[in-house]
């Protein structure tokens, strides 16, 4: 099994930024890609971006292009997501998730965090 923990969330003023961080620990060769995804009240799961652990390869959504950046961190079974020029819109729960595949598909991911809350004030 793997544990995702997701840390970073809370208030941000619109126009400022957010960085967020996760956590893997447990069967942690089990996967190769991380990812984040948002979900906003009342609508449904999207994806954010991802990176692939070994080559560092990076995969960004139309919601996070241009002003995000994912990055692995250092020495830990951790990645962080960046994200500048922040509106009420991105306001939701920002999850984590593992999987074997560079994708946007959430149906893909094997392995999720429980998600921390970011709240963009206007």
């Amino acid at each position: 099994q793997v544990q995702l923990v997701e840390s970073g969330g809370g208030v941000v003023q619109s126009g400022g930024s957010l960085s967020v961080s996760c956590a893997a620990s447990g069967n942690t060769g089990s996967f190769d890609v991380m990812a984040w995804f948002r979900q906003a009240p009342g609508k449904a799961r999207e994806f954010l971006a991802a990176v692939r652990w070994k080559n560092l390869g990076t995969y960004y959504g139309n919601l996070a292009k241009g002003r995000s950046t994912i990055s692995r961190e250092d020495g830990k079974i951790a990645m962080s997501l960046q994200m500048n020029i922040l509106t009420p819109e991105d306001t939701g729960a920002y999850y984590c998730a593992a999987g074997a595949i560079l994708t946007s598909e959430e149906s893909l991911y094997d392995y999720w965090g429980q998600g921390t809350q970011v709240t963009v004030s206007s």
